[in-house]
């Protein structure tokens, strides 16, 4: 994982556990709300990339034998990273998907991944740490 990627996964998990960040911190409301505007997208394009990243991850299934942990990261990445994308991102991917059902079944998934939110946010902040350091190594 590169070092964008990682940041982008920092910026996501702060987005997602905002609520419990401004509640330890309140000093970074200021700097959180300066990224809310783009949570919308920013939560599309990581559910996008999360999905391609899992895909990645079947494809790469071979590397599980010689490198179990950048492929067991590469798997936490990308479910992290899916279901906090969708979970910040799900009003722009509806305004891209215009069939009935399949905006049911994005509301039910969002009704089940939300209470999480905040583990989403946190954990996305430690893989995004845990990828940033690693790329250095």
């Amino acid at each position: 994982m590169g070092l964008v990627s990682a940041i982008w996964l920092i910026l996501l998990g702060v987005l997602g556990a905002s609520s419990l960040i401004i509640a330890k911190k309140p000093d970074a409301r200021q700097i959180i709300a300066k990224l809310a505007p783009y949570q919308g997208w920013i939560g599309a394009v990581s559910a996008l990339w999360g999905v391609w990243g899992l895909v990645r991850a079947v494809l790469n299934l071979g590397i599980l034998g010689s490198a179990p942990l950048a492929w067991i990261t590469m798997v936490a990445v990308a479910l992290v990273q899916t279901c906090l994308g969708l979970i910040l991102g799900i009003g722009v991917l509806k305004t891209f998907i215009k069939h009935p059902e399949a905006q049911r079944r994005m509301d039910e998934t969002l009704t089940q991944l939300a209470p999480q939110q905040g583990a989403f946010g946190l954990a996305a902040i430690g893989w995004g740490v845990w990828s940033l350091i690693s790329s250095f190594l």
